[in-house]
């Protein structure tokens, strides 16, 4: 490996899925490290053929990509607002590990060589059966090359038998330096002879990596602290390859709320949870639920903690159930209408610190990319697992949006929808453009802004189908002396002649009402935002109006009188 005189990083997922957000904060703190003269490479770790796809590495790409955690070196990619990524400037490539086997199988033969590495030819029965003689004994399993091991032999068979190869790992206990941890140290007897290439020819994890590491001259590995306890094996292949030792700095684990790991399980664990819920209340449901999945494999998962449904069937099994799950990978975040600026922002802040106060004398915590390339530096890591708190995230992003200028606005949520919600893109384009300006302050996602349920979900719902929250209509309809469904006539026959039917006209004509009846405006204004919305909660009244047109406003008011007054 060269000498670097700036670090150069590295971020090398494995195309199993979308971007875990604990893998998005490590790319994100792998990019700021780099920046100001190093260099950061993204590498595709896809030797797991069994679990590794084109689709997912794609995913990932257009994840990173989207945060705007742009790679120098690695596979080439075009962005969606035409940024080109990526590129080989220093011929380190090819980026994908699944093009380097050549490189792997000629390191294992060196080390096997040098005695350094061995063959091993145990079934996974003898594995088993090893592993249960430890349980019984009460020690951790650990696997070591026998005594009285023929190398002759064993290199004899190596032609005509399937085996994998192991690392013969040195004797006596390792101590791992890390930047952010310190000195760790490791006791011999958690140091086993791991295997390097597996049976059908592909490396494992550890060759391939210490090998790329090299080849591509990283000089600076920041990984969760889950990798920890892989450092010492890796150290030790370095070693023995002769290769330079990069700087480790290990990460704090993202934790939930209740202390557990941040986990693309948390999908599953929830939806299980959804469905054994829903079969509590009707046990014959299961077959209509099954969806993409047979019956039986569906009740097999759901007894099953361990297991995993795969993310469309999980998907279809949550649409049915009307069940959102938590947002875990990059995509979810995404799709929930979050800004990318703002999930970086607040991914930095766990496990980082900028050390500096705000003019209020608060710790600093909103800051763009640009000011955490400017002030990165590993020594402002914490050791601490760092939990991340989903209501400061939406706050955080509500902030985001209410500082956007209303064409930004627009822009963000058109293109979110174009992507999520293009149904809502059906709608005239100068209606969604009022309404956008109407929600910008009010939501806490882009999402938000089309929901149904959201702050406009007045604005998306057809006349028919507004439901009115019976608090409201019994603290501003049915109260008073008049009433207030006599406010809302008052107000009905105010209205239905107005001429334009804009925000400004609507408040005045209803304030000059007020005005003659001697009331406060609120004891019109209320039972007509309830009237048309369901709610006594809108955006301004004239604006709420004016966005659903006279028309409609009338009809709501019509129903609303009807359906909700003979019920008292």
């Amino acid at each position: 490996m060269s000498e670097e005189p700036f670090p150069v990083t590295r971020f090398a997922p494995s195309p199993t899925g979308h971007l875990h957000i604990g893998g998005a904060r490590t790319a994100l703190y792998c990019w700021a490290l780099a920046q100001g003269g190093g260099r950061f490479l993204l590498r595709v770790e896809d030797t797991d053929r069994a679990r590794s796809s084109e689709e997912a590495a794609g995913g990932i790409l257009e994840d990173l990509a989207w945060l705007g955690i742009a790679w120098d070196e690695g596979p080439e990619h075009e962005a969606t607002d035409g940024r080109h990524l990526g590129g080989d400037p220093r011929g380190v490539g090819p980026f994908r590990q699944a093009l380097r086997l050549e490189r792997y199988v000629q390191a294992a033969a060196g080390l096997v060589e040098r005695d350094l590495a061995y063959p091993a030819f145990d079934t996974p029965e003898e594995l088993e059966g090893l592993r249960a003689e430890a349980r019984a004994e009460g020690r951790g399993f650990r696997y070591r090359r026998p005594a009285g091991w023929d190398r002759d032999a064993a290199l004899a068979r190596m032609a005509n038998e399937p085996h994998v190869l192991r690392f013969r790992m040195p004797q006596g206990a390792m101590t791992v330096r890390d930047a952010v941890l310190g000195e760790v140290d490791f006791a011999e007897e958690v140091l086993d002879d791991f295997v390097i290439l597996k049976a059908d020819g592909f490396p494992t994890f550890h060759l391939a990596v210490v090998v790329d590491d090299e080849a591509m001259g990283v000089t600076h590995v920041l990984r969760g602290q889950e990798h920890l306890n892989n450092t010492p094996r890796h150290v030790a292949l370095q070693r023995a390859l002769g290769y330079r030792e990069p700087v480790y700095a290990h990460l704090p684990v993202i934790q939930n709320a209740d202390g557990s790991k941040l986990s693309k399980r948390d999908k599953d664990k929830r939806a299980r949870q959804g469905l054994r819920e829903r079969l509590a209340a009707e046990p014959e449901a299961l077959a209509g639920l099954a969806g993409p999945l047979p019956e039986a494999e569906l009740e097999r998962w759901l007894g099953d903690k361990r297991s995993q449904l795969e993310p469309t069937a999980l998907a279809a099994l949550a649409e049915r159930l009307a069940l959102a799950l938590p947002c875990v990978e990059v995509e979810d975040f995404r799709a929930a209408g979050f800004l990318p600026e703002v999930l970086c922002n607040y991914l930095a802040l766990l496990g980082w610190s900028p050390g500096e106060k705000d003019a209020d004398g608060r710790d600093l915590e909103h800051f763009d990319l640009d000011f955490l390339a400017e002030r990165f530096a590993l020594e402002r890591v914490g050791v601490a697992n760092a939990r991340f708190d989903a209501d400061k995230l939406a706050a955080f992003n509500q902030d985001a949006l209410a500082e956007l200028s209303d064409g930004d606005f627009f822009r963000r949520w058109s293109e979110w929808c174009q992507r999520y919600a293009p149904s809502a893109l059906e709608r005239d384009v100068d209606w969604r453009r009022r309404l956008a300006a109407m929600l910008r302050t009010r939501c806490r996602s882009l999402a938000d802004a089309s929901d149904a349920d959201g702050p406009g979900g007045f604005a998306w719902r057809g006349d028919d189908e507004i439901e009115w929250e019976p608090k409201a209509v019994a603290k501003w309809l049915a109260r008073g002396e008049p009433s207030g469904w006599q406010r809302l006539e008052e107000a009905r026959d105010a209205l239905a002649l107005l001429e334009p039917f804009e925000p400004e006209g609507i408040e005045a004509r209803i304030a000059a009402l007020a005005e003659e009846r001697g009331v406060g405006m609120g004891k019109l204004a209320q039972p007509l935002r309830v009237a048309v919305t369901g709610s006594a909660a809108s955006p301004p009244l004239g604006e709420t109006l004016a966005i659903l047109g006279r028309e409609s406003v009338l009809r709501r008011i019509e129903r609303c009188l009807a359906e909700c007054r003979e019920k008292e």
